[in-house]
């Protein structure tokens, strides 16, 4: 009587947890709405999240054995040594590669979690037909996240290439939609009762993984950003799911609130590159290719450079400057730099303004991060839909690595792959001043007309120094 009385208790205890858990879960993502309380609202959830794993760990039945007590104190103890020192030591332009392997570890864990499920408990009528199906909807979404992200992080930090890696004509199609097939079929037959389990969970477990891998592998470079939105909801939902079949409230909530956020944020991407989900899934585009040499021609115009001293007596005497940034800031670190030009430019009176593409880096929020990092005011950051209407009055715009988002053949040239997508309208101010390494394309592997309008002019080299030598003439004046 007394150990029912205890276990009961303990079950009052865990869902009590589990609800001070997923409220500050909730509570701490909506700190995530701005830079101000970004930190605190991360701090809160990982509070929450610490909570969840205690009352996990605190659940009837968990600490059964010795050898379940040493698998989950490896388990945490390499969970830790892994985590922690990657956090830390990760670069602000590695932050997608990283968001992009932690989800897949998410998914991967709901795909380990069907799997053990499946070989420890499975008997025909041991699990109810609900409990079964939730399963293993999980291990399929969750392992095809697993690998997915595996390719997108590939992908993003060049280990693989940024082009579309596909299969000739309708091949492929075919190839995912029979990997698919045999998927569902093996679930259908499990969930039927067949008592050769083991080899319907592999056949899950593989053809999956094989399916994560053929769907991303033809999306190209330029994707990469909406397609880690999208493998983030699917380890949200496999998550959910899980958590519906091991009737654990925590994974449901988290899961839900997980994989709704990443399906929102999927759709706001790609409607900002004017693709849709499916298109963008079919095969998308991206990946290095020729482009002209520095100093070369193209139909309309040739390439003019310019030096630090000459650019710095533009903008010191501007009435306006706009600053376009993009990835080559975050490859040169060169935020806090812009930050110091920004500041000795407002000191000489001039308005100073950010412009912020929704796809602009390799991650959603990736200047803005960067950015708010070097203290930038909030309030300077302007959206594509606001800052667009202020560039016929800007008199010169500093375009900081941000080839595709700048490119004015998504709204002239209806035969470019990037034709009808939303871009920063920076070809309308009176001035132009490109920041880049070299002629080399941008993320989608395409040329970019605007470095060739006449009254654009190239600033070659590594960004930050470039900004650092622009700020001394600027100060010198």
């Amino acid at each position: 009587m007394v150990s029912g009385t205890v276990f009961f208790q303990t079950t009052y205890f865990t869902d009590a947890a589990y609800i001070v858990a997923f409220s500050l879960l909730i509570y701490g993502m909506g700190g995530l709405t701005g830079p101000r309380t970004a930190v605190r609202g991360n701090k809160i959830a990982a509070v929450g999240m610490a909570i969840a794993v205690a009352a996990t760990l605190l659940t009837p039945g968990v600490w059964h054995g010795t050898s379940t007590v040493i698998l989950i104190i490896v388990g945490v103890v390499i969970g830790t040594a892994i985590g922690v020192p990657a956090a830390l030591r990760v670069r602000m332009t590695a932050m997608p590669q990283m968001v992009a392997i932690f989800n897949g570890v998410g998914g991967g864990a709901v795909a380990l979690i069907a799997w053990v499920e499946f070989r420890h408990h499975f008997e025909p009528g041991y699990f109810p037909l609900r409990t079964e199906i939730f399963e293993l909807f999980g291990a399929i979404v969750g392992s095809v996240s697993f690998w997915g992200s595996n390719i997108a992080f590939g992908k993003l930090q060049e280990v693989l290439p940024g082009r579309p890696i596909k299969l000739p004509g309708s091949s492929q199609t075919f190839l995912n939609i029979g990997l698919f097939v045999v998927a569902v079929v093996s679930a259908v037959v499990l969930c039927a009762g067949v008592h050769s389990q083991a080899l319907f969970i592999l056949g899950i477990l593989v053809a999956s993984a094989a399916l994560g891998n053929m769907v991303v592998l033809p999306i190209g470079g330029a994707d990469m950003p909406v397609v880690i939105s999208l493998l983030n909801a699917f380890t949200g939902l496999s998550a959910a799911a899980t958590g519906v079949a091991l009737n654990n409230t925590v994974m449901i909530v988290a899961g839900m609130i997980v994989g709704a956020s990443g399906t929102i944020l999927t759709n706001l991407m790609a409607r900002a590159m004017n693709r849709s989900v499916p298109a963008i899934v079919a095969g998308g585009f991206g990946g290095a290719v020729a482009a002209p040499a520095a100093g070369g021609e193209r139909a309309g115009g040739a390439v003019r450079s310019t030096s630090p001293a000459d650019v710095a007596i533009q903008l010191a005497y501007a009435r306006q400057v706009v600053i376009a940034p993009g990835y080559g800031m975050a490859v040169a670190q060169a935020q806090h730099a812009v930050r110091e030009l920004e500041r000795a430019l407002e000191s000489r009176g001039v308005v100073v303004k950010y412009a912020i593409h929704p796809v602009a880096g390799r991650m959603p929020g990736h200047m803005n991060v960067l950015l708010a990092e070097a203290d930038v005011p909030y309030d300077l950051l302007r959206e594509m839909d606001d800052i667009n209407p202020e560039f016929s009055r800007t008199d010169v715009t500093l375009v900081i690595g941000a080839n595709d988002v700048t490119n004015p053949a998504a709204k002239n040239e209806p035969g470019s792959p990037i034709y009808g997508m939303p871009i920063l309208e920076v070809d309308k101010s009176a001035s132009v001043i490109v920041l880049k390494r070299s002629m080399a394309s941008g993320f989608a592997g395409i040329d970019n007309p605007l470095f060739y309008d006449p009254k654009t002019a190239m600033l070659f080299g590594d960004a930050k120094a470039s900004v650092a030598e622009i700020t001394a003439e600027v100060q010198a004046l």
